[in-house]
């Protein structure tokens, strides 16, 4: 297994394995024209046969912090370190940029914290409330953990 930037023809792979996990309310849904849009940020974790193993985005809220997204991982494939290594690959993208701060909304702040990320507050966020939290269908009554990474 490695991980790359995504590429075009990766698009309809990465749509169906997000909304595989949106349907289920694990993660926010994703349109297809919205992956075109910011395919710039997806990574892929492909095996030798380059299948399409897990995906995550890392999406720039400010100079001074990025967010990873849409971490998602083949049903199955859990425990083989594929959602570790697409962090470890944000993370570093993160640090190449010179972005400081890396956050992430999630459910699985187990994960997160093997990855080195620790709990924070939502509302110390504001970068991330004002730009996307207000349009969310969740913003009333958001049940996710805020983590975050220095790097």
């Amino acid at each position: 297994m490695h991980i790359r930037r995504a590429l075009i023809v990766d698009t309809e792979s990465v749509y169906e394995l997000i909304d595989m996990y949106a349907v289920q309310g694990q993660l926010l849904h994703r349109t297809r024209q919205s992956i075109y849009e910011h395919l710039q940020c997806f990574y892929v974790a492909v095996d030798d046969v380059k299948r399409i193993m897990g995906v995550a985005s890392l999406h720039i809220l400010d100079r001074d912090l990025a967010e990873i997204r849409s971490l998602v991982v083949l049903p199955g494939m859990a425990l083989k370190g594929i959602g570790r290594a697409l962090v470890d690959a944000l993370v570093k993208e993160a640090t190449i940029l010179g972005i400081p701060r890396v956050i992430a909304l999630t459910y699985q702040d187990g994960f997160f914290e093997k990855c080195g990320f620790v709990k924070i507050n939502k509302e110390t966020l504001s970068q991330k409330i004002w730009k996307d939290c207000l349009h969310c269908s969740k913003y009333n009554n958001c049940d996710e953990i805020a983590m975050q990474i220095m790097v």
